[in-house]
């Protein structure tokens, strides 16, 4: 098995997904709100990557059934059901609903691999459980690390690094020269994440912006045993497909 990864969805091509896992990492905060929204009970989510298209694609939707639900700028969208926070995302708000979901960031990744074979959403909540569901596939596998703004993220980088870790605790595999060098950037600091993220762009962001309690909850390793998985457009547990 060989392991590939990508620092942004700009930088690759869609061919090079070709037959492989491809796990799609937004860590704060797209991937950590679809896999809490989804472990507390949501049908399903549908990613979209303009504000406008998910307002069209409701029109034909009962309002009992869904939730609009993203952010712009990390903020919440004006007329929206719910943020990009994912302790918004309780049981009593999303159990049974589909939610309509667009971020600055994490949907566009998402809309870029949508066409691959096998796409997973990968995150620190639920590291071990994506580790797991690619050594049980045993196919070559590139993660797809959503960025900031089209840039290198602290927070995808690392939560690769934590994958790396989680894989190499249950199998032997090959991987390419950045999947490394996430891994050897998160080893240092495996035992004080925060220590690390706390130097990312996005993090100082979120920081500022209020979201401490997001920044906490979205940094716990292992808190879900659930993997998201998108196919034809809409991403439901794995275990359910």
């Amino acid at each position: 098995m060989f392991l590939q990864t990508f620092e942004t969805y700009n930088s690759f091509n869609e061919r090079e997904l070709k037959d492989k896992n491809v796990v799609v990492i937004d860590t704060l905060r797209a991937t950590s709100v679809i896999t809490t929204a989804l472990y507390n009970g949501a049908k399903e989510i549908i990613p979209v990557s303009e504000v406008e298209e998910a307002i069209e694609l409701v029109k034909s939707l009962d309002k009992k059934t869904y939730l609009l639900a993203g952010e712009r700028n990390s903020t919440k969208i004006k007329g929206f059901d719910l943020s990009n926070s994912p302790l918004e995302y309780t049981r009593e708000k999303v159990e049974n609903k589909t939610i309509i979901f667009t971020t600055t960031n994490g949907t566009k990744a998402l809309k870029k691999v949508s066409l691959a074979d096998n796409v997973i959403l990968g995150c620190l909540l639920n590291a071990s459980a994506v580790a797991k569901y690619i050594y049980a596939s045993n196919k070559d596998t590139v993660i797809v690390c959503a960025g900031t703004e089209g840039k290198f993220s602290f927070d995808d980088i690392i939560t690769a690094g934590v994958i790396y870790k989680k894989l190499q605790d249950l199998m032997k595999f090959e991987s390419d020269d950045l999947s490394k060098a996430c891994y050897f950037l998160y080893k240092p600091y495996e035992d004080n994440l925060y220590e690390i993220m706390k130097e990312g762009y996005h993090f100082k962001r979120l920081k500022d912006l209020g979201y401490d309690e997001d920044i906490e909850f979205c940094l716990t390793v292992d808190k879900f045993d659930i993997v998201p998985k998108l196919k034809d457009g809409i991403i439901k547990n794995s275990a359910d497909l």
